[in-house]
């Protein structure tokens, strides 16, 4: 057999692939001058290099490069142009300068001074662009300002990807548009469908509102957003914040999703809870899913808890109703309440309760169909109780107090009740006693009208206005089942005790924060 010379057999295999490569280095893309007034060569400097002047073009593939005048580097394929640079890099994509390098091995073009980009959907000027033709890739390092059919956006530092029509800036970026300003850290911004997407601190500033987050996007063709990170939005003198908004400033409409909290500074109310919106035009707010509504005073906190509270803003963006509707509980220190439905009117001071309401204040429980609170710089001023009024005051551990009526009127002195006006088919029956506490009697009574006069949550006086049948009865002499009125009812089960039995026992609440929060006055 005869013998392979493996160093010849070796040259067979790989010699093609060699001269492949050598082929393929050979038929690389070079850049061709189209046109020039004029041409010429320095043998002394480099006989490789033409200078050309006057309406000078070159062309590699697509890609054409007009200047005034240019060094051209034919062997190394590169390009120095000067004076009104412009290269046309698609039929949609222009880059003008005062100057550029053009390297067409690379496929890189540095333009410098004066640097502006032109497509069919923006205009980005700046000092200097690096754009890179094969993967369709410009950017900028020096600032730059992108100028679209809408908005403004300024930044130290901006990638374009102009196939995609998306930017990437970074560093104290800027979006202004007609109806806001947008300032953040990193953004990304597609020029054809006009969103922007944002991480770091971002602040959007209005004409009416605020908003501050850390990451989220804003559709700035529809003009509708979400935010994410820690963001809130500041309206008037209203701040809501949860972990996730929506708006839409069309409509001037924001959601709140998840540990939503409405802060009302000119009111000093807290709202939190699971969901909120805020209607900027109609002027409301409304909080669900464990809504807890604070109000802070110089005194004392209300805490109060709904399914539902919404809030109504008057035509000046002030707040001046506050709705809570279903499984209602209230809860201060001198005050405390359950009903179904509540509001409360910031203008004239008056809390109106209604499904079954109950007021405890002190010893005495108060009941009727309806019952409205006026309240004055915050203290309880005077009481109306409408339809099956009835209230009841502990005497002992055992004893009631009792006056019913149809309707009544409550006065307080220093948040206390000092009198009581009963109107209507009024019925009594109060434990009479010593200056020292000891019982005199029991006194049943029934009158058309009656006063009660009230001194430290203890029945003082009584005085009828028409004819009454009273009986004062002595203490072992009055059967237990004659001690009570036939509508008597004790609810002290559904009595708030403290600001956390403000939930019933079915729900979960939330935290509920700390009465020290800062309230901006």
């Amino acid at each position: 057999m005869k013998k392979i010379n493996l160093k010849y057999y070796f040259i067979l295999i790989f010699l093609p692939l060699f001269i492949g490569q050598g082929f393929a280095q050979e038929k690389k893309d070079k850049i061709e001058l189209i046109h020039a007034n004029t041409a010429e060569y320095d043998k002394y400097y480099n006989s490789e290099v033409q200078r050309v002047k006057g309406n000078v073009i070159f062309k590699q593939k697509e890609t054409y490069l007009y200047c005034d005048s240019a060094w051209f580097f034919e062997t190394a394929n590169r390009v120095e142009a000067y004076g009104k640079v412009h290269i046309k890099a698609s039929d949609t994509l222009n880059i003008f300068g005062d100057t550029a390098i053009y390297d067409g091995d690379k496929r890189i073009s540095e333009i410098v001074g004066n640097a502006k980009m032109v497509d069919n959907q923006m205009v980005l000027t700046t000092d200097r662009i690096t754009y890179e033709m094969d993967e369709k890739f410009a950017y900028y390092l020096t600032g730059g300002k992108i100028v679209d059919q809408e908005n403004t956006l300024t930044s130290e530092k901006g990638y374009y990807y102009t196939e995609k029509k998306e930017f990437f800036f970074k560093d104290s970026v800027v979006l202004d548009n007609k109806q806001y300003v947008m300032n953040s850290d990193s953004l990304m911004y597609n020029t054809i469908t006009e969103v922007a997407n944002f991480h770091g601190p971002t602040t959007i500033v209005g004409d009416s509102n605020f908003i501050y987050c850390t990451n989220g996007w804003y559709d700035t063709k529809r003009d509708i957003s979400q935010f994410m990170g820690n963001p809130y939005m500041i309206s008037n003198e209203t701040k809501l914040a949860g972990d996730t908004l929506y708006y839409d400033r069309n409509i001037g409409y924001g959601k709140a999703i998840e540990n939503v909290s409405v802060l009302d500074t000119a009111q000093s109310v807290f709202v939190t809870g699971g969901w909120g919106d805020y209607d900027e035009i109609l002027g409301y707010y409304t909080v669900t899913d464990s809504a807890v509504l604070m109000q802070y005073s110089e005194n004392d906190t209300l805490f109060l808890h709904a399914d539902t509270l919404k809030a109504k803003a008057d035509s000046m963006k002030n707040t001046e109703l506050l709705l809570a509707y279903h499984k209602v509980k209230f809860y201060r220190f001198d005050l405390q309440g359950v009903c179904d439905s509540l509001t409360y009117n910031f203008n004239d001071s008056l809390l109106r309760m209604y499904y079954e309401p109950a007021l405890w204040a002190d010893s005495s429980q108060l009941t009727a169909d309806s019952i409205h609170l006026l309240i004055f710089e915050n203290k309880m001023d005077k009481l109306f109780m409408f339809g099956s009024s009835l209230i009841v005051n502990r005497d002992d551990t055992a004893s009631y107090n009792q006056i019913k009526g149809i309707d009544m009127i409550g006065y307080f002195k220093e948040n206390e009740l000092s009198r009581i006006d009963v109107f209507g088919n009024a019925e009594t029956i109060y434990f009479v006693r010593e200056d020292n506490g000891a019982l005199i009697g029991i006194n049943k009574a029934i009158s058309e009208d009656l006063r009660m006069y009230v001194s430290e949550a203890k029945i003082k006086k009584i005085v009828f206005y028409s004819d009454a049948d009273a009986t004062l009865f002595p203490d072992k002499e009055l059967p237990s089942e004659e001690r009570f009125l036939e509508v008597f009812k004790w609810l002290v089960e559904h009595r708030p005790m403290d600001k956390y039995d403000i939930f019933t026992k079915e729900e979960v609440s939330r935290e509920i924060p700390q009465e020290d929060i800062e309230v901006e006055e």
